[in-house]
């Protein structure tokens, strides 16, 4: 139902537009100096030529040019001019004018010389009108298409953050370690906040920072006595919002690589600060063994899911660096919170 409105909507402000642009067009087609009224034959004449740029705006272009009958199209227009030139000379002429004017023919060229300024503008306008329609069309397909794909990578996040998780806790679990119960509290918190408030677009950027930490306190206890795990924010203000889920696959893929290559002298060090300018520098630094296999620190679904959701959401408002140095992998990413991409 409201798919036929905006298309009846569409319609109407459609039938307004040809309706000015005839009327404004007569105007243009029919004053000539000195003249206090408008001629009955100007009226007819235009009648001509409005009946002629209609079938050529809402027949030949439909039927033909937008179905890529491009030489059809154009001999059919051209049949259409001389239709309109033999109904002027030899119909027209002949009923409102006598001596030499009707009964003379100024030729082919002359004649369509005279008509085609008019139905160029009538025909051109109405070109230009579903240009901007077709326009539009495409803008609202591609936002479409984007907010699809949005939403799909935000479905890969979940079941990876909870794959990782769960082997966790099994292997707590295995052990009967005391903490256990302390890890299901803080992965139902978090996920949580994943599946209720993570559906908007965009959250708090306090809320998301405060659930950085817990998800960092949750990863902590991979590590017990094997490293360090710094965390630290600054000048975090509740007035700036942030797409959900962009930094915990950085920080996730930290505590992965830094725990699967190290038995001990693990450090995973993580820095927030919001500039005065409302641009968030995010800083997130692990050790690793050079020796074990790096090759995929850079790839996976969940690093390359961040990376397409960065260009997606901020495609001009983020930087992001990733450093391999020896036995330190560094992320450096900058985002501009006052800079919002339109999803």
């Amino acid at each position: 139902m409201a798919e036929k409105n905006k298309i009846k909507g569409w319609s109407s402000k459609e039938l307004i537009f040809q309706i000015v642009l005839h009327a404004l067009v007569f105007v243009f087609y029919s004053m000539e100096r000195n003249q206090t009224s408008i001629p009955i034959y100007k009226v007819a004449f235009f009648l001509n030529y409005a009946l002629a740029a209609l079938f050529i705006n809402y027949f030949l272009l439909p039927r033909f040019y937008y179905q890529k009958k491009t030489i059809s199209f154009f001999v059919l227009v051209l049949a259409t001019m001389i239709g309109i030139v033999l109904v002027e000379e030899f119909i027209l002429e002949k009923i409102f004018f006598t001596g030499s004017r009707a009964n003379t023919f100024g030729g082919i060229l002359l004649t369509l010389s005279q008509v085609l300024p008019t139905i160029a503008m009538l025909s051109g306008f109405k070109f230009g009108w579903d240009a901007l329609g077709k326009q539009k069309e495409v803008d609202e397909l591609k936002t479409a298409a984007k907010e699809s794909e949005l939403q799909f990578l935000k479905t890969q996040i979940n079941p990876h953050f909870l794959f990782n998780n769960l082997n966790n806790l099994y292997s707590y679990a295995i052990e009967q370690s005391p903490k256990t119960p302390k890890i299901i509290l803080e992965l139902s918190g978090l996920l949580r906040y994943m599946l209720y408030e993570c559906q908007e677009n965009y959250v708090s950027l306090t809320k998301e920072v405060e659930k950085l930490e817990n998800f960092i306190n949750l990863s902590e206890m991979q590590i017990e006595e094997r490293g360090t795990v710094n965390f630290s924010s600054q000048n975090i203000q509740s007035g700036y919002q942030i797409a959900p889920l962009i930094l915990v696959v950085f920080i996730e893929n930290a505590f992965k690589h830094s725990t699967a290559s190290q038995t001990d002298n693990i450090l995973i060090e993580v820095g927030l600060q919001l500039l005065d300018s409302g641009t968030l520098e995010f800083v997130c630094k692990n050790s690793f063994q050079p020796q074990s296999n790096t090759d995929s620190l850079s790839h996976g679904i969940g690093l390359e899911n961040v990376k397409k959701r960065l260009e997606l959401i901020y495609p001009n408002a983020h930087q992001l660096n990733i450093l391999n140095n020896n036995s330190i992998y560094e992320v450096r990413l900058s985002i501009d919170l006052n800079k919002k991409g339109e999803i």
